[in-house]
């Protein structure tokens, strides 16, 4: 598995956005400025999350990106193996096994090293959880600020109040008044 600045990028955005889930959909442009991740950058990553079932996708005015999933149901290894184009598990045993019949002995006296380190690295990201990485962000005293919903719309009208008639509404109840008056 590769570990690499965009795998540092992917899981920060995704710890953004999990720490905003109940705000609903957050936008990319959000992230961006929050993050300092470059938006174009960020629109790549989140369509490889995106084809992955890591996030939903939501257009138009209020839209952006949510959780596609629970965050205790997230790891870590499942972000990087998405944005790194990574295999899972059962892909990288079924390739080892092969790799061990075709290649010879003494050809790589290290690949076992690197086969057990790439193994031991996989299962400690896989037992790290999205929540657990907010949970952590938020004992370290992280604010996650109110996201104002801007008042968008082509055709959105301005709201009036009621106007509270104190003139007659009849000429019958205007000559009563007048009269009443005296």
């Amino acid at each position: 598995m590769r570990l690499s600045t965009k795998s540092r990028f992917a899981l920060t955005a995704m710890i953004d956005v999990a720490l905003r889930e109940k705000s609903g959909p957050v936008p990319l442009s959000d992230i961006a400025a929050r993050q300092q991740i470059s938006l174009s950058y960020l629109e790549q990553m989140f369509s490889k999350l995106r084809q992955h079932g890591l996030v939903e996708s939501t257009r138009g005015p209020g839209g952006g990106y949510a959780l596609g999933h629970r965050a205790d149901s997230i790891t870590v290894a499942d972000i990087i193996g998405a944005v790194e184009g990574g295999e899972d598990r059962r892909t990288l045993d079924a390739s080892r096994q092969g790799k061990v019949v075709a290649r010879d002995a003494t050809k790589d006296l290290t690949q076992d090293l690197w086969d057990a380190l790439n193994s031991k690295m996989l299962d400690y990201m896989q037992s790290i959880t999205l929540r657990s990485l907010v949970l952590q962000q938020l004992a370290k005293g992280v604010g996650v600020e109110e996201r104002k919903v801007a008042n968008r719309g082509v055709f959105k009208k301005p709201r009036t109040e009621p106007l509270q008639a104190t003139a007659p509404n009849s000429v019958f109840a205007l000559g009563q008044s007048l009269l009443a008056r005296g």
